[in-house]
């Protein structure tokens, strides 16, 4: 099985747990893996725990898209850095990330949606993306199809990576050069003297260290209240699929406003949920909804509530928000957060894409999946250093950016956590604006 979401067979990284290290890095992610990576290279002694397996939470359940179109201003040179560190990263690799210039095309129905498109190339332009607006013609060639679209927006030079193979791959890179990665093994909480860092204390032992990079996607707000630090991240559940191997017409990455696809190295496409997301209720879900007002109302987003959060899920009613180092953490109860995809989009996914190309006849699926997106309500991730507790850097509430732009935040964390200038702008991800009153200003939805 090509898709390493559940928790069974033996572990691949099981350390030993070194005593000490400059940097200790708490999650398994792409990001996580990547930050690892960039401060080995940058000669710290590094070690990444993992909680349940490498990428086996959303880091593997994604869509594959790295792209720079669409992004918000402030994540544009992030985004163009992280695509030429894919490509090297896969050359490193041998090829083996799946790392391929696809292009991401956005579609439009709509007059309003193509000025919407419009407006970020204009305000984008300058930054050197190679997007362009293509009309109904245009449209029609690139994707094989005759669609309902007026045309849309494309960026040619946009890549895609093939998740469920590419991050293990890197963290296979990284062990390679010198990281320590023990998988099974939560990171229960910080040791502090005053207020800084002086150690992780995990289900294992402990690391001594002055730098820690918490890097643990859905899970982070979690351990983030557990030493006084509260930001409103929540978690949306998001379904996709697998189909197997069809005919190749459609060669690049694209999505409109109900369907997103793309063509996967081994001959199948995969297939979600446009901006479709699905928010259990939970203690943080209700205690954060007044600052998710203003992106609910906005109708930019199609998010369903349901009900209570499963039992172990970081906002359960029953996980436990206080613990000790001495005690099981809600990070030990469930290895992996692994919803079920919504049983109503599976075959309305196929139905939707067997009809836009009829020629490829039935759609097999090998596979279908969700993950838990850890978000933010200005759609914006968080990336800084906790002032409240020195020696802690943050980054996470990724809002589905995380794979393809994991390489260029995890350069910026190392940067960080050696102590070097990371060359990049990070007033927009800075920790402190959802608590120091500052009006959020949302990123773009697209």
């Amino acid at each position: 099985m090509i898709f390493p979401f559940r928790d069974d067979g033996p572990l691949e990284h099981v350390g030993p747990l070194p005593e000490s290290a400059d940097l200790v890095v708490i999650g398994g992610g792409v990001i996580g893996v990547c930050t690892a990576l960039f401060a080995a290279r940058k000669g710290l002694r590094v070690a990444l725990v993992e909680k349940g397996r490498v990428a086996a939470e959303q880091s593997s359940r994604n869509w594959g898209w790295i792209r720079v179109q669409g992004r918000d201003l402030a994540e544009i040179p992030v985004a163009q850095e992280a695509q030429a560190l894919w490509r090297a990263l896969d050359a490193e690799c041998g090829g083996r990330l799946g790392v391929a210039q696809v292009g991401v095309t956005y579609l439009a129905r709509t007059g309003d949606e193509m000025a919407g498109f419009d407006g970020w190339l204009r305000q984008a332009g300058h930054l050197g993306v190679t997007s362009r607006l293509l009309d109904r013609a245009e449209t029609a060639a690139l994707l094989g199809c005759e669609g309902p679209w007026l045309g849309a927006l494309h960026t040619p030079t946009d890549l895609k990576g093939e998740p469920w193979v590419a991050v293990p791959e890197l963290a296979r890179l990284a062990v390679s050069e010198g990281v320590t990665i023990v998988e099974h093994c939560a990171a229960r909480c910080l040791e502090q003297q005053g207020r800084r860092v002086t150690a992780v204390l995990t289900e294992q032992g402990r690391i001594a260290c002055d730098q820690v990079v918490l890097a643990g996607g859905a899970w982070s707000g979690l351990f983030l209240r557990r030493h006084g630090i509260d930001i409103p991240l929540l978690s949306v559940r998001s379904t996709a699929l697998a189909t197997g191997p069809l005919p190749q017409a459609l060669s690049t990455a694209a999505v409109d406003d109900v369907m997103a696809m793309r063509p996967r190295a081994d001959g199948g496409y995969t297939l979600a949920p446009a901006a479709y997301a699905e928010l259990y209720l939970g203690r943080d879900a209700l205690r954060h909804a007044w600052r998710y007002l203003p992106l609910a109302l906005s109708g930019e987003f199609d998010v369903h509530l349901r009900g209570p959060a499963p039992a172990g899920y970081p906002d359960a009613l029953s996980t436990p928000r206080a613990w000790t180092a001495g005690e099981e953490s809600p990070f030990e109860r469930l290895r992996i957060l692994n919803p079920p995809p919504d049983p109503g989009k599976v075959p309305e996914l196929k139905r939707r894409f067997a009809a836009l190309y009829p020629q490829m006849g039935r759609v097999p699926m090998q596979a279908a999946w969700a993950g838990m997106i850890d978000v933010l309500p200005d759609v914006v991730p968080v990336v800084d250093r906790a002032e409240a507790v020195p020696g802690l850097i943050v980054v996470t509430g990724m809002c589905g950016h995380g794979f393809g732009a994991g390489p260029g935040f995890g350069r910026i964390a190392a940067d960080l956590a050696a102590g070097a200038d990371p060359g990049v702008d990070l007033e927009r991800f800075r920790l402190s604006r959802f608590s120091d009153g500052s009006v959020l200003r949302r990123g773009p939805n697209l």
